[in-house]
Order: C-alpha cells, then structure tokens, then sequence
C-alpha cells in the first residue's frame, strides 16, 4: 500500500474535502446517514487494514478509565502498573501511548489486544458514523493517515454528486 501517495493525494485534496465537508454540515441530506454507511460498507469491502496499520504506527488512540481497565484485567495488570507502563498524559489532559508505534501491534499489523483494544480504535476511522458532518475536523486528520479515510470522502462527494 503507497501510504505516501495517499497522503500526498490527501494534502493536494484537503481544501476541496473541507469545502465538501463544510457542506454537509451547513445542508446535510436527508439521506446523508445512509449515504455514509453505504460508503463505509463499500470502502470496507475493498481496503484490508492489516495491509496498513498506519493509525497504529503514527497516532495513538485517547484511553478511557473503561478502556484502562478492561484492558489491564485482559492483561493481568493492576490498571495503575498498566498505566504507568503504556500511558502518559498529553497536553490536552488526555491518556495516550508513550510511545508509537502501538505497543500492541504485531510485526504482522494484528493487534495483541484486539477483543479489548481501545474504543477510540474500535471506532477508528470514524466513517460508519451518524452525523458524520460533526467531526469534519476529524475526519479531515484521518484522510492524511487512513487511505480508507481518504477514500470514503471520495466515495461519498461522488455518491452526493450523483
């Protein structure tokens, strides 16, 4: 997979998804959720995430006092050692990984903690999402990391042009 084509594609495309996106949220469609799951589904079916892993190797998901402790039960941790062996708290006041890429990530792009990883990664990149048009700015982040991402907004600007 050419990551850096898709980034750079990205970049060349970021005013033209923002204008689009900027759309939606000032006049969404009636149908819009429905567009948006349909352009998930359809995006899913072709792109294989474990021939990426690009969310796991440049970006780290927020964890959640829920997550922390599901995960240092799956673990056999205390969620405290799990914390100060994985976490650390960034500026916005948010725990996220010490380090990248993913501690859990395996050389084979599987995650060691899949059943129980992180909601943010369970929910990652966000195109299955009701409402889509109020994580424009998110959305515009991932297209830069997930060729999925990029791809869905693509997907869904042609789908609303028909």
């Amino acid at each position: 997979m050419d990551l850096e084509g898709y980034k750079k594609q990205a970049l060349q495309k970021q005013k033209e998804h923002k204008k689009f996106l900027d759309g939606l949220k000032k006049k969404p469609p009636r149908n819009l959720d429905y567009i948006v799951q349909e352009g998930h589904d359809e995006v899913f079916s072709k792109v294989d995430c474990l021939q990426c892993a690009n969310c796991c190797k440049t970006t780290g998901p927020l964890y959640t006092e829920k997550d922390i402790e599901r995960i240092a039960k799956h673990l056999r941790m205390k969620p405290a050692d799990f914390e100060a062996k994985f976490l650390r708290v960034d500026e916005d006041n948010d725990k996220v990984l010490q380090n990248l890429p993913c501690f859990f990530l395996n050389d084979d792009n599987t995650c060691s903690i899949y059943e129980v990883r992180p909601k943010a990664c369970r929910e990652y990149p966000h195109t299955d999402r009701k409402k889509i048009y109020q994580i424009n700015d998110l959305m515009m982040k991932n297209t830069l990391i997930c060729p999925a991402a990029f791809e869905f907004v693509e997907k869904i600007m042609k789908n609303l042009a028909k």
